[in-house]
């Protein structure tokens, strides 16, 4: 049981990864009214959460992805509010939501992440240049989006220039980062503990939108076949990673590795998926935490 008496479970919004975010905030209204809280949906879409405190909600469980969710938006509300909230405060949940910042945090605390370009909207841009600098092979993302969404890999500069016309439809700032040739990983965080590494292996061409919430054959494996000396080093890097940006509570750090065996820090979620597929319950399970217990988990560290 949760010590609050009366919790809203936000979901739904109206970024990007509003789909998901539906079905994250379904599974963990069935969670947590599996243990008996007095938990309900709340789409922002729908009912403004200037009224959470109004409508009798005695904390907030944030299954909002993407923009106004995980950006430090909410948060700020919720703050200001003074109600208690799942996950990161407002300046984590804001670095971690923009991978160029991310990335420039990381660097200044000579954590490894891969080389990269960022351009903005409007700017004149030279592709041929930026592939000589980055390689044959980039990857282009929004700088402030999640789920793959409007990411594209690309291999020439003709690919690059389309691919970043793309990501403009997202954003203003667009993230160009070497292709880093190699396994994925991610490594999940609950309260201070990194969970066991999992290796994320698909057919496609890399980690898309439809390898995370539509494929059928991605492959999630956890163990993930590392050997124990580099699964710990790829933890503590992840909690090093997640405490840089000023993260906290629960969260995502996602690691790839190269050909020479070096680790590269990709990203960081502070609100992770909760779906049927997504990896932090995998990784929880993976030292016996049900579902149901990590959702309790997660909001019995609201504050």
């Amino acid at each position: 049981m949760s010590q609050f008496a009366k919790v809203a479970v936000v979901y739904g919004g109206e970024s990007a990864e509003r789909e998901i975010s539906l079905k994250s905030g379904k599974a963990v209204h069935k969670a947590l009214v599996a243990q008996g809280v007095d938990a309900e949906l709340v789409d922002t879409k729908e009912i403004s959460p200037l009224l959470l405190k109004q409508l009798g909600y005695q904390a907030v469980f944030i299954a909002l992805h993407g923009r106004g969710g995980e950006d430090g938006v909410i948060q700020g509300l919720l703050e200001s509010l003074k109600l208690p909230y799942t996950g990161s405060r407002v300046l984590g949940s804001a670095l971690a939501m923009d991978k160029i910042r991310t990335k420039q945090v990381w660097q200044s605390c000579q954590l490894p992440t891969a080389k990269y370009v960022s351009v903005k909207r409007g700017q004149e841009i030279e592709y041929s240049t930026i592939m000589q600098q980055l390689g044959d092979v980039v990857f282009v993302k929004p700088a402030r989006e999640g789920s793959s969404i409007g990411m594209s890999r690309v291999t020439n500069a003709a690919e690059l220039e389309q691919a970043v016309t793309t990501a403009f439809e997202f954003d203003e700032t667009v993230l160009i980062e070497q292709w880093i040739n190699g396994p994925e990983y991610t490594v999940s965080i609950l309260n201070g503990r990194a969970l066991p590494a999992i290796r994320m292996q698909t057919q496609r061409s890399f980690y898309d939108y439809e390898a995370k919430y539509l494929s059928n054959s991605t492959e999630y494996l956890c163990p993930c076949g590392l050997s124990e000396t580099d699964e710990i080093y790829i933890q503590q890097l992840a909690l090093e990673a997640f405490d840089a940006v000023g993260a906290s509570v629960w969260g995502r750090i996602d690691i790839m590795r190269d050909a020479d065996g070096q680790f590269y820090l990709l990203e960081a979620n502070t609100v992770p998926g909760m779906t049927e597929k997504s990896l932090v319950p995998m990784a929880a399970k993976a030292v016996g935490l049900s579902f149901e217990q990590l959702v309790l988990d997660i909001l019995q560290a609201a504050r």
